[in-house]
């Protein structure tokens, strides 16, 4: 029903007019049965963060982080003590691969059923997970869902027999099939005899089979596992675009939607309050396919794209829309803005080394809706680009000592460059880093309602550098101004159409405190009347580059 709302209004600039018919509009609607899905109750203003365990904490010294080394870590993430605000104060975690696989990612996995020995043992996870729930913070691990690794034991037993029953949980035939609609070849030549099997990736990962029962019953009995025996609290899970190829199709196929319907509804059963974020790397337009009754959420793409294209290139325009799109289709905790995932170049790659441009990109995530994720070691801005590996360098802990703290022994890989700067012991004894912005935006988020949970309201601004809108909370709101241009911006100012913010005289005060006083930023009157449009109300003197404020409504009597 939201989605078909928007289509309204495709097309159409997101001014004040357009954003008060949306929101009036938006908010007269009920959402659709399959969208009104009960939230997790700790998803409220929450943040959620992404751990490489193999880059994070090494315990022992033989060069790869753990999870004992991880769960030493934790109060680092969270100490479960509200008062602190040396902690990050994150909710949830998400792990990357921790079942046992071949590669150093883990996303080939032979032994759904095992801890990767690299990490530790299954007492070690249940440990960790029984220390992140003391602490508050619920724990996703990846599941991979559309392949295995070419050494899992079922498909080793499919290529030897073909008379095997293994064999349907795989896709064989004698002649390959077409290419992908990318041109790439997805069949490979098996090792025994004349004849093809399918992997979307490549020929280490073959794809389950799910158009036989037996694939989909493994997993669900996997999920079980994990959720029951190791008390997980959900999944992340991997591409899952690519589920079930029919008549040529790779992606987005209606097999595929039905496999993760049946998916989800099994682990809803098994374990009420679950939580699933699927990776669906597209357009907003192809993720809105994604949504009623399948997984709880998905991670949006664009969002991140396009703030990092505007802070880099200095232009406000076109930053929020995607944004606009998602919150006006689907409820907000249904969707996880992002600014760089294990699979991208980094933040701090992508600005150039910029931490001014990270910190006004961070403010612009932060204060969106939806359930936002942040990559370890992006609130250091760690630096990394291409190769994968090298965007999944160590963590840097301290700024001298064996490998910045991350071990004693030598590490998987070498720490990133910037380590001397970009590691937790400097950050933390600075109030400007950019590791000092990230617990202010996570506390500030988890304390404000309008940040936490309120509707998107579009406002607009007459300079091009400026990015502005509103969060609103019923009749509490609060304002977000920010300069993603490299030069001062004079006479910062907004507008906004008649029933877009609540009817009151107040006064807006700066919660963030990016910007110091001479800016003119201090306390600023407001005054909104139901019929009154407000015109050019100036919130600043001036804004300084890559600088944002984030103005609480504080009511006047």
């Amino acid at each position: 029903m939201k989605t078909r709302l928007f289509s309204a209004f495709a097309g159409r600039p997101f001014g004040p007019a357009t954003g008060a018919a949306l929101l009036a509009a938006t908010l007269a609607c009920t959402p659709p049965e399959d969208l009104a899905r009960t939230p997790p109750t700790w998803a409220s203003g929450a943040t959620c963060y992404e751990i490489f365990v193999r880059s994070f904490a090494d315990s022992d010294g033989d060069g790869m982080g753990d999870l004992k080394g991880l769960t030493a870590r934790l109060d680092y993430l969270n100490d479960g003590d509200p008062a602190t605000r040396s902690d990050l104060g994150v909710r949830c975690l998400w792990l990357m691969p921790v079942a046992e696989a071949p590669s150093y990612h883990g996303y080939d996995p032979v032994d759904h059923y095992a801890v990767e020995r690299d990490y530790g043992t299954t007492d070690d996870f249940k440990r960790f997970v029984a220390e992140a729930h003391r602490r508050g913070m619920v724990v996703l691990v990846d599941m991979v869902l559309n392949h295995v690794s070419s050494d899992y034991p079922a498909f080793q037993k499919a290529l030897a027999d073909p008379a095997a029953p293994e064999r349907r949980l795989f896709r064989f035939q004698p002649e390959k099939g077409p290419l992908n609609k990318w041109g790439g070849d997805n069949w490979h030549t098996s090792p025994l005899r004349d004849e093809y099997y399918y992997g979307f990736f490549w020929k280490g990962m073959p794809d389950l089979n799910y158009a036989h029962p037996d694939a989909l019953e493994e997993m669900r009995r996997v999920a079980t596992y994990w959720l029951t025996e190791m008390d997980v609290d959900g999944f992340r899970l991997d591409a899952v675009k690519f589920l079930v190829e029919a008549d040529g199709q790779a992606d987005d196929t209606p097999g595929t939607h039905q496999v993760l319907r049946d998916y989800q509804a099994h682990l809803m059963r098994t374990k009420p309050g679950v939580f699933t974020i699927g990776e669906v790397f597209d357009s907003t337009a192809a993720l809105l396919t994604y949504y009623g009754d399948q997984l709880d959420g998905y991670f949006a793409f664009e969002i991140g794209d396009s703030i990092l294209a505007g802070v880099r290139d200095g232009r406000g325009t076109g930053i929020v829309a995607p944004a606009m799109r998602l919150a006006y289709s689907v409820p907000a905790w249904r969707w996880s803005p992002f600014l760089r995932n294990h699979d991208q170049p980094r933040t701090a790659t992508v600005l150039g080394g910029d931490l001014a441009k990270a910190k006004v990109a961070a403010v612009l995530q932060f204060t969106m809706p939806g359930l936002p994720f942040v990559y370890y070691g992006e609130e250091l801005g760690m630096t990394g680009d291409k190769p994968d590996e090298l965007i999944r360098t160590p963590m840097a802990w301290t700024r001298s000592g064996p490998h910045a703290g991350f071990t004693t022994g030598a590490p998987w890989q070498p720490l990133a460059k910037d380590s001397l700067a970009a590691n937790v012991e400097a950050q933390r004894e600075s109030s400007s880093s950019l590791h000092a912005l990230y617990r202010r935006l996570i506390a500030m988020r988890a304390a404000r309602m309008p940040l936490a949970e309120g509707t998107l309201v579009p406002l607009a601004t007459r300079d091009t550098a400026l990015v502005v809108y509103a969060r609103r909370a019923a009749d509490d709101f609060m304002i977000v101004v920010a300069n993603v241009s490299p030069t001062a911006r004079p006479d910062v100012a907004f507008s906004a159409d008649a029933g877009l913010l609540p009817p009151g005289r107040y006064t807006l005060v700066d919660d963030l405190g990016m910007v110091d006083s001479s800016a003119g930023a201090g306390d600023v009157d407001l005054t909104v009347t139901a019929e009154t449009p407000v015109r050019d109300h100036r919130v600043a003197r001036t804004l300084p580059p890559h600088t944002a404020l984030v103005l609480r409504a504080s009511r006047r009597p």
